[in-house]
């Protein structure tokens, strides 16, 4: 039963170190896929940015231009968000959520929609990518900082359980007593 459990001690670092060294690789690969995902979008901040004119391929450049669009999205609507328009424009072009009295577009039939309230359906959707973006960069940073903790951990483990089963090996030798720590 002894031996089980001292072998079980190095197959736990061993299972330890490949998890850590799995978890960095993971992590690093992940946080370039969102950076080279967002280059390839080829976004640039906006000259009323925090980032004027640099282009955004990282989350956190992601999270800055993210804000930049909902300003810019506020602005375009009088301030005011998606839920707080209405659907569709009358002939009057006040805004309305009753589709019988929304205008009527001349080409379809179909009743007027409330072009501010599409910029909202958009700057959402844009920015919620953006988002997402800086939160799987995020991601990826824990998933490296947890696998370094993983690594440590499995290596100091192992070290730790080597010594034990030395100083077993040296107190079970001929002689029994191990030799006095030097210092």
């Amino acid at each position: 039963m002894r031996r089980a459990l001292e072998y079980g001690g190095i197959v736990a670092s061993v299972v330890l170190i490949i998890a850590g060294t799995g978890a960095i690789v993971t992590g690093f690969e992940g946080r370039d896929r969102v950076r080279d995902d967002l280059a390839r979008e080829r976004i640039v901040g906006t000259p009323d940015s925090s980032i004027p004119g640099q282009l955004v391929d990282t989350g956190k450049e992601a999270e800055a231009f993210s804000a930049v669009m909902r300003r810019h999205a506020l602005e375009a609507t009088g301030g005011r968000t998606y839920a707080e328009m209405g659907r569709f424009l009358d002939e009057s072009g006040e805004e309305t959520d009753d589709e019988k009295a929304a205008a009527k577009d001349s080409r379809t039939g179909e009743p007027v929609e409330n072009g501010a309230r599409n910029i909202w359906v958009t700057e959402t959707a844009l920015s919620t990518a953006l988002n997402t973006a800086y939160f799987a960069e995020r991601v990826s940073e824990f998933a490296i900082v947890m696998g370094l903790a993983l690594l440590l951990t499995g290596i100091g483990f192992l070290v730790l359980t080597l010594s034990v089963l030395r100083r077993d090996a040296r107190a079970a030798s001929p002689g029994g007593a191990a030799p006095p720590p030097a210092g």
